[in-house]
């Protein structure tokens, strides 16, 4: 028997999404303080467990726990519901966002706001690059990665070899925009581990083709500042490339991997957390997404096109040793502002 209605669901879980501002630790507390302290529907082990299955799989792992709480209280019709109402409000926002800034002819102020924002993005990923290493574990991790493709070979041949497919397609199909923004939209939701910053080094090559520097660095700004996921900047990227259309369907495919890897995945989550397989593969790929994150930090510092960005950027860099990332990020916003005054 479900725990709760479907307009139980849809009201809790669009209110994360509406409140969900600060990233995965944020919906990660929202969610627990719903279904384990004040509804009870979970008790803490299970969710626990629940969030370390979401943290193996690719793509947002807050997403997918959404998801799973969802389903856990409601089936999987709640499944589907509850992650519309947490995906929902912040896509709306981001999309909303690209529409003004992506104009022809922004207000000053809004690119003023994108342009400070984007100046504190630089310090905020920087960080979450840092915090993903362990000094500990040096090559263990390889040793750890080289064993779990091993164990895993014959899915890793299966994705590289659609990865090589893909790639192809884009390059022989280059001058139509579907294709690239289709291949970018699967990166971002299927093969994208390490956390939501892993999405810009996979993102940024293609969006060069459709947005400048300057803008996609907006686009990962925007896509901090409103609430939900991260990956929302693949709509703010897909605005750019092909309008609204092109957002929603890049949202669409980006988020759909999720709701699968649950609805299909999700009963054997307690397998999939005790695999050692996936671990070693996992352990493996950790430190490449750190590598990745950093790397994508160095060519977000060429959207800089006004000299106080550097400050604003050095001031960033030493609030975050004590301001949470989306204060900071709102605060290089108001500075962007006020250069336009």
């Amino acid at each position: 028997m479900p725990l709760a209605s479907l307009t139980t669901v849809a009201r809790e879980w669009g209110r994360i999404g509406v409140l969900g501002f600060g990233g995965p630790p944020a919906h990660v507390a929202l969610l627990r303080d719903l279904t384990v302290k004040r509804r009870a529907w979970i008790d803490t082990r299970e969710f626990e467990d629940a969030f370390a299955a979401c943290s193996l799989l690719p793509g947002p792992a807050s997403t997918q726990l959404a998801i799973f709480t969802a389903m856990r209280v409601a089936g999987r019709t709640g499944a589907v519901v509850g992650g519309l109402a947490f995906i929902l409000p912040g896509l709306i926002a981001v999309l909303a966002i690209a529409a003004v800034s992506l104009s022809s002819e922004p207000p000053a102020w809004i690119a003023g706001f994108g342009a400070g924002a984007a100046a504190a993005v630089v310090a905020v990923v920087a960080q979450a690059g840092i915090a993903l290493i362990d000094p500990r574990r040096g090559l263990v991790y390889v040793v750890a990665g080289t064993a779990g493709a091993v164990f895993l070979g014959p899915y890793v041949v299966a994705v590289l070899l659609l990865c090589g497919l893909a790639s192809l397609g884009r390059y022989t199909l280059q001058s139509t925009v579907w294709p690239a923004l289709v291949w970018l939209s699967i990166k971002v939701g299927a093969l994208s581990y390490g956390g939501g910053y892993v999405i810009i080094p996979l993102m940024r090559e293609d969006a060069s083709a459709w947005m400048s520097p300057q803008a996609f660095a907006n686009a990962v700004a925007y896509g901090q500042i409103t609430p939900g996921p991260v990956v929302h900047t693949v709509a703010f990227v897909g605005y750019g490339a092909a309008g609204l259309g092109g957002g929603l369907v890049a949202a669409a495919i980006a988020f759909a991997p999720s709701f699968a890897f649950v609805l299909i995945g999700g009963p054997h989550f307690e397998r999939l957390r005790g695999s050692k397989h996936v671990r070693a593969f996992l352990d493996g790929a950790g430190p490449a997404a750190a590598g990745a994150i950093l790397g994508a930090a160095v060519p977000l510092l060429d959207s800089f096109e006004h000299a106080w960005q550097w400050v604003v950027l050095a001031l960033a860099g030493v609030a975050l040793l004590r301001i949470a990332p989306i204060w900071v990020l709102v605060a290089g916003g108001v500075a962007g502002v006020a250069t336009t005054l």
